[in-house]
C-alpha cells in the first residue's frame, strides 16, 4: 500500500526518516521507515538501541556530550514525521511555521555541552520537542524512564480503551472555573472598593457641584482678558471709530469727498462708473465697521466684581483639571466613571447573589459529569486490567495486573479531565505485592508490558476489528527497544504476533534479537558495524526479500548460515505473512 494512502486511511502520523551523524559509534546513518511493523536487527553492539536513543532525544530526552562521536565537534540527529492537526497547532502556539504536511525535527549536541534545537529548520527549544512528542511518538527505550507514561498518559490510555468522552467534563469544568474566578475577583475587590467609596462619593459630589459645561474654560479666559483690559479696549474702539467716521479728518469724510469727484468724472467718462460703485461699497464697509466699533465701546463695562467671579471660577476649573483630567471633558468623563463604580457597589449584593447561584449550578453540573465519567472509568479499569493481564502473561511473564481509579472529589483536585487519578499496578512475581509501573526494574519487561497494554487497548476499543470510529485512532508511532529480553520460543512468537497486530493501526518500530519476532517485519533493517580507516562505523540497511532471509537465518544459527537455517527462515517469514 502506498505510504500516503496508508496514513490517510489510518488517520495517524508516521515516522518517515531518521538520521544520525557523529552520534555515538554512528558516523552517518539514514533509515527510511514505512507503515506497519519496522524491525531493527543486528549483532550485539552494532548500535540498534542507539537509533532508538537518538529518536528519544528528538522527543525531548536528556542530552549528554558523551553521545558525540570521538573526534567530532558535534552530534546531529534529525527525523521527519508526517504531521497532524494537533502537532501543527502546537507549532503555531510556539510561533513556528507548520511548513506543509511534514514536521522536521533536528537536534545538535556540541562537544562543549551546549545544544541547539530546530523544528522545520526554525530555532526552537527542548520544551517544544516535549510538547510535540505525545503527538508524534511514544518511545520505550532501555535508557528511558517512565516519565513519558505518567498518570496523565495512563488516564488517556484508559479513556481510549473505553472510548470515553471527556468533553462534557471539560465544558462544565470551564464554566465552574469561570464562575469561581468572577466571584473571587468580586469578593477580593469588594473591601478595596468599599474603602474607596467615600473618596468616590466626594469626587462625584465635587464634580456635580461644579456644574461644568464643556468648553467654558476657554470662553471664560477670553472674557477675563476683556474685563482685565476694559479701559484699553474702550479707548482703542473709540479711537478707531473717530478715525473712521466721527472726526473732521475721518476716513468717511475723505471717502465722501472722493466719491463726489469720481461721480463728476463718471458723468463725462464711462470708464469711472465702476470706480463710483467701488467707492460706494468702501463707504458702506467703513460705515458698518464704525457702527460695530461704537457699539463695542458702548458695551464695555469695567466690572471688578465680574472679573473676580471669573477668576474664582477659572481657579476652581484648574483645580478640577489637575485632579481629574486635562480638559473639562476629561473631568466629566471621570465623574461618569466614579458614578458607575458607586452604582456597582450599590448593586454588589445582587451581583454577589447572582454569581453564587451561577457557581453552585456550575459546581453541580461538573460534579455530575465527573461522577458519570469516573463510574465509566472504574468499570473500564476492571476490563482493561483483566485483558492486559492476559496479554502480558502471553509474553512469557507471570504477573498480576490492576488498574485503579481513585476519586479525588475535593475541589482542589478538580481538573478539566475529571477528578480521577488513574494508576497501573503490577506484580511480576508470585507472592509480591502490586506496585506502580515505574517500580519495575527490567526495561525489557516494561516494554512487553507496554506492548500488551497497547494491544489490549486497541483490541478492547474495537480498533483492531474496525468497530471503532476512524477519529479515535491515536496519531503516534510506537517504539520498543529490545522487547524480547529474557524470552524465546513460543513467547517470542507471541510478541511478534502482538507487534504485528498493533502495527495494523499504528506504525511500530522495534529492536529485536529474536528471529521469531524478526519474521513478522513489514520493513526489516539491518544495523551493522564495519571498520573504515581504523574507525568503527555503524550503518543502517533496508533488507530485501533475499537478504532478509539471510538475516533471519543468521539470527537462527549464528555466524555460520546453513542451508537448513535458510529454509527455516523462509518458512518462518512465510508463516508470519500468513
Amino acid at each position: 500500500m502506498h505510504i500516503s494512502r496508508w496514513i490517510e486511511e489510518n488517520e495517524q502520523t508516521m515516522l518517515v526518516e531518521l538520521r544520525a551523524e557523529n552520534y555515538a559509534v554512528i558516523d552517518h546513518a539514514i533509515a527510511v521507515f514505512g507503515p506497519g511493523l519496522n524491525l531493527l536487527t543486528g549483532e550485539t553492539g552494532a548500535g540498534k538501541s542507539i537509533l532508538v536513543d537518538a529518536l528519544a532525544l528528538l522527543m525531548g530526552g536528556k542530552a549528554s556530550v558523551e553521545v558525540v562521536r570521538h573526534g567530532a565537534e558535534k552530534a546531529v540527529v534529525s527525523c521527519v514525521f508526517e504531521g497532524t492537526l494537533a502537532a501543527e497547532t502546537i507549532l503555531e502556539e510556539n510561533g513556528i511555521d507548520a511548513g506543509g504536511s511534514e514536521i522536521i525535527l533536528r537536534r545538535e549536541i556540541l562537544i562543549n555541552g551546549k545544544g541547539r534545537v530546530f523544528v522545520n529548520n526554525q530555532p526552537a527549544t527542548v520544551a517544544v520537542l516535549k510538547q510535540l512528542a505525545p503527538e508524534l511518538a511514544l518511545v520505550h527505550a532501555q535508557s528511558e524512564t517512565l516519565s513519558s507514561f505518567d498518570q496523565n498518559q495512563q488516564r488517556l490510555l484508559l479513556d481510549r480503551f473505553a472510548s470515553l468522552d471527556a468533553v462534557p467534563v471539560h465544558e462544565t469544568y470551564t464554566r465552574w472555573r469561570t464562575a469561581a474566578r468572577k466571584l473571587e475577583e468580586l469578593v477580593q475587590g469588594e473591601q478595596d472598593r468599599l474603602r474607596m467609596a467615600d473618596l468616590w462619593t466626594y469626587q462625584r459630589k465635587e464634580i456635580e457641584t461644579a456644574q461644568l459645561i464643556a468648553g467654558e474654560d476657554e470662553r471664560l479666559e477670553n472674557e477675563k482678558r476683556v474685563l482685565a483690559n476694559a479701559e484699553k479696549l474702550y479707548a482703542a474702539a473709540l479711537g478707531a471709530f473717530d478715525q473712521l467716521y466721527d472726526s473732521s479728518t475721518s476716513a468717511e469724510v475723505a471717502l465722501r469727498a472722493a466719491l463726489r469727484n469720481v461721480e463728476e468724472l463718471a458723468r463725462y467718462d464711462s470708464r469711472f462708473v465702476e470706480a463710483v460703485q467701488q467707492l460706494t461699497s468702501v463707504r458702506a464697509t467703513v460705515d458698518d465697521l464704525s457702527d460695530t466699533l461704537r457699539d463695542y465701546a458702548e458695551g464695555i463695562q469695567a466690572s471688578p466684581e465680574r472679573l473676580a467671579e471669573i477668576e474664582d471660577r477659572l481657579v476652581m476649573l484648574d483645580r478640577l483639571k489637575r485632579k481629574y483630567g486635562n480638559t473639562i471633558a476629561d473631568v466629566l468623563e471621570f465623574g461618569a466613571v466614579v458614578t458607575a463604580k458607586l452604582a456597582e457597589i450599590e448593586d454588589r449584593d445582587e451581583i454577589l447573589k447572582q454569581l453564587r447561584t451561577e457557581l453552585l449550578d456550575a459546581r453541580s453540573q461538573y460534579a455530575a459529569a465527573a461522577q458519570t465519567l469516573s463510574t465509566a472509568r472504574a468499570a473500564a479499569a476492571v476490563k482493561l486490567a483483566r485483558l492486559a493481564e492476559k496479554q502480558i502473561n502471553d509474553l512469557a511473564m507471570k504477573v498480576r495486573f490492576e488498574v485503579t481509579v481513585s476519586r479525588q472529589t475535593g475541589e482542589t483536585a478538580w481538573a478539566a479531565h475529571g477528578w480521577d487519578v488513574v494508576e497501573y499496578r503490577i506484580a511480576t512475581n508470585p507472592g509480591e505485592p502490586l506496585k506502580l509501573l515505574d517500580e519495575i526494574a527490567s526495561g525489557g519487561e516494561m516494554s512487553r508490558v507496554m506492548l500488551a497494554l497497547k494491544v489490549s487497548v486497541e483490541e478492547g476499543s474495537g480498533r483492531l476489528t474496525g468497530r471503532a470510529s476512524r477519529q479515535s485512532v491515536a496519531p503516534r508511532t510506537l517504539v520498543f527497544d529490545e522487547i524480547d529480553i529474557g524470552i524465546g520460543g513460543r513467547a517470542a512468537e507471541a510478541v511478534g504476533q502482538k507487534l504485528k497486530t498493533l502495527s495494523r493501526v499504528q506504525q511500530v518500530l522495534c529492536v529485536t534479537h529474536l528471529p521469531q519476532i524478526a519474521a513478522f517485519a513489514d520493513q526489516h533493517f539491518l544495523i551493522e558495524k564495519r571498520e573504515d580507516h581504523g574507525r568503527t562505523k555503524t550503518q543502517v540497511r533496508l533488507l530485501d526479500d533475499h537478504t532478509r532471509v539471510e538475516e533471519v537465518a543468521r539470527m537462527l544459527s549464528g555466524a555460520v548460515v546453513t542451508e537448513a537455517s535458510q529454509q527455516h527462515a523462509s518458512q518462518m517469514i512465510a508463516s508470519s505473512r500468513g
